[in-house]
């Protein structure tokens, strides 16, 4: 088969100079609108915190602070922790600690893609996470707790790529490319398996919501071959965030005549998905035959 590394390896030698002033003026639009919409986030939080530490002092652990109700209280408590393992993301010492409990708390947390993102030095501790797993990637050194560790800091980059008002931030920063050395691994070991997994995720956010803005970024990268090789080895649930990824870049116009352009860049989809499906036939899921089916359509 082809090497699709190769067919698409050529990516990143058309950015021009006028494509990328242009790009930064739009990004510098998003991060002055995003800093306005952070600011009410905060206002909000802070005052909620300041309205229940107001009335808690002075009054006993077991009584009832008067015009709030307990899920007020609960609430102003959760976004004070909130803050604070967001402060500690800063001390290597307590961020192992912060990164879990803050992941638990993405989906319960509307503003935390916002704070995240605009709170001072975080997301640069988050990258600090990332790039000091790159060593154990080759040779394998991946251990389960070091893979635990920068899971739950890729989830909450998922949680900003996911976010309609840091998107495009997350986009012009090139914080995706900083995954795909964990999408270009391939041993099957239980800790890169949950590793890769959890990087296809954040690229999956991106895609979600079908922004031409984000296919177009992808195919500036070597996010196609490396899907492709994923759909290929990878296990079930990797497949199936891999096929996803591509199965929305084909929806989209530009995606597909980019696929189409070339035989080469057509060979090598068509060959994957083919080999998928004679894999279906063997070890059945139903999950990816859609996926299959609806690229296949397209």
């Amino acid at each position: 088969m082809m090497n699709p590394q190769h067919v698409f390896s050529h990516q990143y030698q058309h950015n021009d100079w006028s494509q990328q002033a242009a790009h930064h003026h739009a990004a510098a639009n998003a991060h002055h609108a995003a800093q306005h919409a952070t600011a009410q986030h905060y206002n909000r939080i802070a005052a909620s915190n300041n309205n229940g530490t107001s009335a808690v002092s002075g009054m006993g652990a077991g009584d009832h602070i008067p015009g709030f109700s307990n899920m007020d209280q609960a609430s102003a408590s959760d976004n004070r922790q909130v803050l604070e393992w967001i402060a500690q993301l800063m001390n290597p010492g307590t961020r192992e600690t912060a990164l879990l409990e803050l992941s638990k708390k993405r989906e319960q947390v509307p503003e935390l893609a916002l704070i995240l993102w605009h709170s001072f030095g975080v997301m640069t501790s988050l990258l600090q996470e990332i790039i000091s797993v790159y060593p154990l990637l080759n040779p394998s050194q991946l251990t389960a707790a070091a893979s635990n560790r920068v899971c739950n800091a890729l989830a909450l980059l998922q949680c900003v790529a996911s976010h309609s008002e840091t998107r495009q931030l997350f986009l012009a920063a090139h914080i995706p490319l900083f995954l795909y050395p964990f999408l270009n691994t391939t041993s099957k070991s239980r800790p890169f398996e949950y590793l890769r997994l959890t990087s296809l995720g954040v690229i999956g956010a991106l895609v979600k919501n079908d922004s031409s803005d984000v296919i177009n970024f992808l195919l500036t990268t070597e996010i196609i071959p490396l899907c492709l090789r994923i759909m290929e080895t990878g296990s079930e649930l990797s497949k199936t965030v891999a096929i996803f990824i591509v199965q929305k870049i084909l929806l989209d116009d530009v995606g597909l005549n980019y696929i189409c352009q070339t035989y080469e860049r057509f060979f090598a989809v068509g060959t994957v998905l083919s080999k998928m499906v004679q894999q279906l036939v063997e070890q059945q899921s139903v999950r990816l035959l859609k996926h299959v089916v609806r690229c296949f359509l397209r």
